[in-house]
């Protein structure tokens, strides 16, 4: 009987080869119009333009559940997430993620689920006013994040733009960077067993030159980050079709991931709302 040519796989055994499919709403569908993309000998979901709205309406409807969760209760599932990213080290090594790289994505993980509770602190304010009235500024979720995700690094890049929209109450449909689906989705896979509600975490795989004009322009997309942008005529083109709507852009700009991240795309997905109110006697 001929050795099989899969390490670990019986002789005489076909193993059995992984389609990576798209995540959107908590499962992992194929992309309706059936297409596919090969990376490493993996086939791979090529998203489509009717894909992306099925991201965004389970975004869209995520949303309100997710931002009214308990700010503890966020940071302890974003800290699962971390826990299955750690145990799920080796097979991000046998994907070509670096030790390191791991290493650093599961600490930034439990960075930003450490802030949950912590920003509206740090971003809210009490503030002076000449009356006898309470002014109080609190930092509230913007509602739907689109992300184009850098193609720095399979995994920190993606974790450095992700869990900072979706810690404060957002929710992310997320566009994968062409070269590294496989770690994106094991990424997906890790989200999908950590308690994140679905339609928190959306994420695309494909060409961000096919989807991201739609994100873009999407009537539905409260935020939009283009960090993952390379070409700078297809940011003008994303950046155009955003200012139709008001979408709030951030645009792209190099980024050193490995550096301490501070708490700008923590705020960068913020609102802040002031309210008055009238102090007793």
């Amino acid at each position: 009987m001929p050795e099989s040519a899969e390490p670990g796989v019986p002789a005489g055994r076909l193993a059995v080869r992984k389609t990576y499919k798209l995540f959107v709403g908590g499962a992992f569908p194929r992309s309706e119009s059936g297409r596919t993309y090969e990376v490493r000998g993996a086939n791979v979901a090529l998203a489509s333009r009717k894909d992306l709205r099925d991201a965004v309406v389970a975004a869209r409807a995520a949303q309100p559940g997710w931002a009214g969760a308990t700010p503890y209760l966020r940071g302890q599932i974003l800290y699962r997430v971390a826990e299955m990213l750690e145990a799920r080290a080796a097979e991000f090594g046998a994907l070509g993620v670096a030790a390191a790289e791991v290493a650093a994505a599961v600490d930034r993980w439990v960075w930003y689920a450490g802030w949950a509770d912590k920003v509206a602190q740090v971003r809210g304010n009490a503030n002076a006013v000449a009356g006898p009235y309470f002014n109080l500024s609190v930092p509230e979720p913007l509602g739907v994040v689109g992300v184009v995700a850098p193609a720095d690094g399979p995994l920190l890049a993606l974790t450095s733009v992700l869990a900072p929209a979706v810690v404060t109450g957002n929710t992310a449909v997320v566009l994968a960077a062409a070269a590294h689906p496989a770690a994106a989705l094991t990424l997906a896979e890790a989200v999908a067993t950590a308690d994140v509600p679905g339609g928190v975490v959306n994420l695309l795989t494909g060409r961000a030159a096919e989807t991201a004009p739609w994100l873009a322009a999407h009537r539905d997309v409260d935020g939009l980050d283009l960090t993952g942008l390379t070409d700078a005529d297809l940011a003008r083109e994303c950046e155009s079709a955003a200012a139709e709507t008001l979408t709030r852009v951030r645009r792209p700009a190099p980024e050193d991931f490995a550096a301490d991240p501070g708490t700008g795309r923590l705020a960068a997905w913020l609102e802040t709302k002031t309210v008055w109110h009238p102090k007793g006697r």
